[in-house]
């Protein structure tokens, strides 16, 4: 028996992420806010605060924020990224990052960091899992209506410094994604005899 590195993207992910809280907690909360956060003020003359349009997503304020979003990065990861490939699940989440960085710089005056686009692009995205060309999935539906109908109610109601728009866009583009590359792919149904049995 041997350890494999099963998932490269997302494990990759995770421990970066880790490493760069580990570094923030030892000196004192000084690589985070200036490396891995989207600024509040964002300065177009500055090249670091393009970068940290991206690298937002590896930044977290504490391990119980680090934990929460890893959870399900480290479960439906791994997953999706054996589905698609590395190379796909890498430019959906970099886009994620992108995307949601580049929308909080345009309408918000506050910074954003955390994985937690990237997680409600997972959630949206692992459920295009049995996507068949023509049909809509009821899973599809469901998950929409559970996680970003709650994001969106809270982003109403609540008053907190959980960022429901990211989480509202990284499930929209995780949605978008998901229909884009099945049907791409083709999204076939599988062949049925005469009998409507279908042929694996």
């Amino acid at each position: 028996m041997k350890l494999k590195y099963n998932s490269p993207v997302i494990l990759t992910f995770t421990f970066l992420s880790s490493i760069v809280l580990l570094i923030d907690s030892v000196t004192g909360s000084k690589i985070i806010p200036g490396l891995f956060t989207v600024p509040g003020e964002f300065a177009f003359n500055h090249p670091l605060d393009y970068l940290r349009i991206f690298t937002h997503a590896a930044g977290h304020a504490n391990w119980m924020h680090l934990v929460g979003n890893f959870s399900l990065v480290l479960l439906l990861g791994p997953i999706l990224e054996e589905k698609y490939g590395s190379r796909d699940i890498l430019l959906m989440m970099l886009a994620t990052a992108g995307i949601t960085g580049i929308l909080n710089v345009v309408f918000f005056d506050s910074g954003l960091l955390g994985a937690s686009g990237i997680v409600f692009m997972l959630i949206l995205l692992s459920s295009f899992s049995n996507f068949k060309s023509g049909e809509i999935p009821i899973t599809f539906i469901l998950v929409v209506a559970l996680y970003l109908g709650q994001e969106i109610y809270r982003a109403v109601t609540e008053d907190n410094q959980v960022s429901e728009f990211a989480h509202i866009i990284g499930g929209a583009i995780g949605g978008v994604f998901g229909f884009l590359v099945e049907r791409s792919k083709g999204g076939k149904k599988p062949a049925t005899d005469k009998f409507g049995i279908k042929i694996e």
